[in-house]
């Protein structure tokens, strides 16, 4: 099993990245072994359509779940889609994340969290 953790950087120690379409990173973690690779978020700074081509990079990396801050309608969707769980309202560092996950502290959202639109792009 693969999850991915929205992060402002490369490791297991970085904080998450409340923002899932325009995060600076997704950090892929095996969430037995802590085994990580961290991936650029390539549609952090897209004109449009962040969310659903952020969506489609972690759906690429074989993930099962995501760990984030807020999700929006049309990540949510494109999420879902693929099959992929959506878990909003992580805090801390990514290994906070993966171990609140772990646990059992994190809940399954069902449904989006934001109006969407809303991540700004960073300058």
């Amino acid at each position: 099993m693969k999850i991915a953790v929205t992060s402002l950087g490369e490791d297991l120690s970085s904080g998450i990245d409340g923002r899932f379409g325009r995060c600076d990173y997704f950090v892929i973690v095996d969430p037995e072994t802590l085994d990580y690779e961290a991936i650029p978020n390539q549609s952090k700074n897209a004109i449009g359509g962040a969310g659903p081509a952020a969506a489609q990079t972690v759906a690429g990396s074989g993930v099962t779940a995501i760990l984030t801050g807020n999700v929006g309608p049309n990540a949510y969707r494109a999420l879902s889609s693929a099959g992929i769980e959506i878990y909003t309202g992580s805090s801390g560092t990514v290994k906070d994340a993966v171990r609140d996950f772990n646990e059992g502290n994190l809940s399954k959202t069902e449904g989006s969290t934001t109006p969407g639109g809303g991540g700004k792009r960073r300058r």
